[in-house]
């Protein structure tokens, strides 16, 4: 009698599978993505109480339909990336400050926060964590490390890769970097490829010239800082003395804090777009964004 019990329930459970009301639920899902979306004015601060017209949507050149657009409070994974090497030596008092200020600024959804060393090589000073006062206390203790380079595109690459293991339907990485030494063997162009298939903008806060150099690693620190932010949905934030830099971070906190979720309908076909890209229908608007973890694509 079990035994009869049991293939009836498996039959029931294949039926209810492929019914035709749970199929139309997967091609409506099949037809709506999720962009995670800043739109910032010209002074680099959140514009508020945006709707569905204000958002513009392509993909691969073709306009789609802006479905719904709220506030975004998913969680979000946000790893810290600064720049411990012995060319931050004279900068690490502003990191510990900006840090601590990014850090208290952020409000409106759920951040998980790892803070991660670049000096000789990448190291985890705190693993992903909703405790912010862990975070600013390791902050707060940072210390340049004489004789050593920069690790970034080794790190970034390895935190692509562990980000694949974690849920959150956004993140974010957010390195602070001198234009010191670099050391690395690698490419852009894979921790490029990395990030995307990660599902993380990277927004970088550089302080220094970042000149171009024939050198390997400074040569695809450039590279990779100009590409990466492109193609995920982040930007380039630049400044040439740490005095700015608390200012900065603060209000980069305030843009990811007051991000907005913006779900759009797509054509029922099997051909999907390579790259989205979203824009404001108002003058004055810079808007960024990047599709939810787990969605195809590439943003610009």
């Amino acid at each position: 009698m079990r035994t009869i019990l049991s293939s009836a329930l498996a039959v029931l459970a294949v039926a209810v599978a492929t019914s035709p009301l749970n199929s139309a639920a997967q091609q409506a899902n099949n037809r709506e993505r999720t962009l995670y979306v800043s739109a910032v004015d010209e002074q680099g601060e959140p514009v508020a109480d945006l709707g569905p017209d204000a958002f513009i949507v392509q993909e691969d050149g073709r306009r789609r339909e802006v479905l719904r657009v709220s506030p975004a409070t998913d969680p979000m994974d946000l790893a810290l990336f600064i720049d411990t090497s012995q060319a931050a030596t004279d900068e690490i008092t502003f990191f510990r400050e900006a840090l601590t200020k990014f850090v208290t600024a952020l409000s409106g959804g759920e951040y998980r926060i790892a803070l991660i060393g670049l000096a000789e090589r990448p190291t985890v000073l705190v693993q992903y964590t909703s405790d912010t006062a862990q975070v600013t206390t390791a902050a707060g203790r940072l210390f340049a490390m004489a004789g050593s380079g920069m690790t970034l595109l080794d790190a970034l690459y390895e935190t692509s890769r562990g980000l694949r293991r974690r849920d959150a339907p956004r993140a974010t990485f957010v390195p602070v970097v001198t234009d010191g030494v670099e050391f690395t063997n690698r490419y852009s162009k894979d921790i490029v490829r990395e990030l995307r298939q990660s599902g993380a903008a990277l927004h970088a806060v550089m302080l220094g010239q970042f000149r171009y150099s024939d050198e390997h690693s400074l040569r695809e620190r450039i590279f990779l800082l100009d590409e990466g932010t492109k193609a995920t949905g982040g930007q380039r934030i630049t400044l040439l003395a740490p005095h700015g830099l608390a200012a900065a971070m603060e209000r980069l906190a305030r843009e990811l804090s007051h991000q907005y979720k913006v779900v759009y309908g797509r054509p029922d076909s099997p051909f999907t777009g390579d790259v989205v890209e979203v824009s404001s229908a108002r003058p004055g608007i810079t808007m960024r964004g990047i599709l939810a973890r787990g969605q195809t694509g590439a943003t610009k």
